[in-house]
């Protein structure tokens, strides 16, 4: 769960749909990664120039790996959904810090660039995949048209791939229950509250400081109250500083974490007791960026993870790990969404707040400006 990303995008159109420096590793030989069709497989915009998916899957195949970073196996049930990428194509998938942060990903493709360990796709919060559009490979899915337009660069050069609502998990067996976000103040919480990373690099917890400001009668414009909010938070002696994961939940040391609500609804599953709080008056909403590497070492699977992301199968995939799927409105019309897995994700009451590129920016200045009042 400790994923950290910089704040990711949204529609309220579509939630509101879905959810209511060692020794150097080896230099990979670039052979050119012809495709049938003659087009090199890095310059590939589509399954339609290797052929068809046929082409695309047999170029794939025959690279055999494909490289991701910074998708931890309990993120948005990731676990599940490399496993079967790699199950049903025959490709090993090479799996690199997986509680990376955004810019990790990005330091780790600049650094790497040539060899054989660089990442070959990327899943970037909003400010970070904004700012290195340079390093992406554009790339149409062919289920492109499927998203709304929103969620996606008009060339494919980004495309959002999941997303969920920032919330407050709690053990109502240690906690009481919680009614109003202030209700974090309160004493019975003392030394109980944790923030899912630094909100300076990581999207849930810069998510869950845009939560408390608004609560607290700030805006997307202005976060201010929301840092006062961690300043009063951590002067009451409630907030941990620690970054919280499934095991310091289990074993009690974070009985309160800030975080997306499909991370906290998966603790249900393990924690009877567990509940999960999305605010109706500070509801907040995010989704995160997909992203091709225009220089890793495995280009035609990389092109492949990404068919398999957005297709039915994916996309369900994600949905089973109670995160909103960016194709479900139109899956759901299609008859192609797991109605039940559907039915099953965080209810939410409200109109959802989201941030624009503009409004993500000035955010994390501030952040970085700032929360040092909380951690100093």
């Amino acid at each position: 769960m400790t994923k950290s990303r910089l704040l990711a995008a949204a529609a309220a159109s579509a939630l509101v749909v879905v959810g209511l420096v060692g020794c150097a590793p080896p230099e990979k030989k670039d052979t050119g990664n012809q495709t049938e069709s003659g087009v090199n497989a890095r310059e590939a915009t589509s399954a339609a120039d290797f052929g068809g998916m046929d082409g695309l899957v047999k170029a794939a195949k025959a690279e055999g790996e494909l490289n991701v970073i910074a998708l931890p196996p309990d993120w948005a049930n990731y676990k599940e959904i490399i496993d079967t990428f790699s199950s049903k194509y025959g490709i090993k998938v090479n799996s690199a810090q997986p509680d990376a942060n955004s810019q990790d990903e990005i330091n780790a493709a600049n650094q790497q660039k040539g060899k054989s360990t660089a990442p070959d796709v990327f899943d970037l919060g909003q400010a970070i995949a904004l700012a290195n559009t340079n390093l992406f490979a554009p790339y149409k899915v062919a289920t492109f048209d499927s998203i709304p337009e929103q969620f996606k660069d008009p060339d494919g050069t980004w495309v959002n791939d999941y997303g969920g609502y920032s919330s407050i998990g709690y053990d109502s067996a240690k906690v009481p229950e919680i009614k109003d976000f202030n209700d974090l103040l309160k004493p019975e919480f003392k030394g109980k509250v944790a923030l899912n990373g630094d909100p300076t690099t990581a999207s849930a917890a810069a998510n869950g400081v845009l939560m408390a400001a608004i609560a607290n009668g700030g805006t997307v414009d202005d976060i201010a109250p929301g840092v006062n909010f961690f300043v009063k938070l951590k002067e009451a002696g409630n907030f941990v500083p620690v970054d919280p994961t499934p095991a310091t939940i289990e074993s009690g040391q974070t009985p309160v974490v800030i975080d997306w609500d499909y991370l906290n609804a998966a603790e249900t599953k393990k924690i009877p007791t567990w509940k999960v709080f999305v605010p109706a008056n500070a509801l907040v909403g995010g989704y995160y960026f997909q992203a091709i590497n225009k220089d890793g070492p495995h280009p035609a699977a990389a092109r492949l993870w990404q068919e398999f992301l957005y297709s039915d199968e994916g996309q369900n995939l994600f949905l089973k790990g109670l995160a909103r799927p960016v194709r479900a409105d139109a899956m759901e019309k299609g008859g192609t969404v797991d109605k039940n897995l559907l039915s099953a994700l965080p209810s939410v009451q409200g109109t959802p707040v989201v941030a624009t590129d503009a409004q993500s920016k000035k955010m994390a200045d501030y952040l970085g400006a700032n929360w040092s009042k909380v951690i100093s």
